[in-house]
């Protein structure tokens, strides 16, 4: 699952992003409503959490843009805000939820297992390929019953290949939706995460499930 989050004080948004992290979800953030308007409009994610005062463009604006512009993913505001005016104005603006400043992260976690259930009805919470499955409301992956412990980076590469099972993956694709950063062409960390998750998914087991396509990048595949 991959999540945006648009918050102009670092601390609070470098806090959000590695407790999210943690608990295996790919993270992208943006420190104002221009700059998250730019991301959220071309990452493709699961899961939007809006400061309401930034710099640019506030919460509010930046949530109605946002659907304005055919954007459906759950979003989550962020405010100090407390009165009921303020949540009142913030859910109808478009967001699908509101949490207020300070707050305890495993609530802020609740609220974002939530908004992703609810937004991913039509997905399926189990992917799975051949006796491989992977269990995204829990995080845990299993192969013929066996559990695998995976790293988060390794989680959210095992669950980009089975959302994309039988494509082909080019490593730059990978990298921008794994990474912050454009993949860099110098650099083998793609190949070396992919080999670390291929022995945890294929050793030991007859039928291999990732495969390299040469020269361009890799495939997730039942044989």
């Amino acid at each position: 699952m991959r999540i945006l989050v648009v918050e102009d004080e670092k601390k609070v948004a470098r806090f959000i992003q590695q407790g999210l992290e943690d608990e295996h979800y790919t993270v992208d953030v943006a420190f104002d409503g221009e700059e998250g308007l730019r991301a959220s409009e071309a990452g493709g994610y699961d899961l939007l959490i809006f400061d309401v005062m930034m710099p640019k463009m506030n919460g509010l604006d930046l949530t109605r843009a946002y659907r304005r512009n055919g954007g459906v993913s759950p979003i989550l505001m962020l405010t100090a805000k407390i009165s009921t005016d303020d949540k009142v104005a913030g859910l109808d603006s478009g967001a699908d939820d509101y949490l207020t400043k300070p707050f305890a992260f495993a609530e802020l976690l609740a609220r974002v297992r939530s908004l992703l259930r609810r937004g991913t009805i039509e997905k399926a919470t189990v992917l799975t390929a051949a006796d491989l499955e992977l269990d995204t409301v829990t995080h845990k992956a299993r192969r013929g019953g066996r559990e695998i412990e995976l790293t988060a980076k390794e989680y959210a590469l095992l669950e980009f290949f089975l959302r994309n099972k039988d494509r082909t993956l080019s490593r730059t694709i990978i990298s921008e939706h794994i990474w912050e950063y454009h993949f860099d062409t110098g650099t083998n960390l793609i190949d070396v995460f992919v080999n670390h998750l291929r022995n945890k998914v294929d050793s030991g087991y007859p039928l291999k499930l990732l495969h390299t396509v040469r020269g361009v990048g890799y495939i997730l595949r039942e044989g």
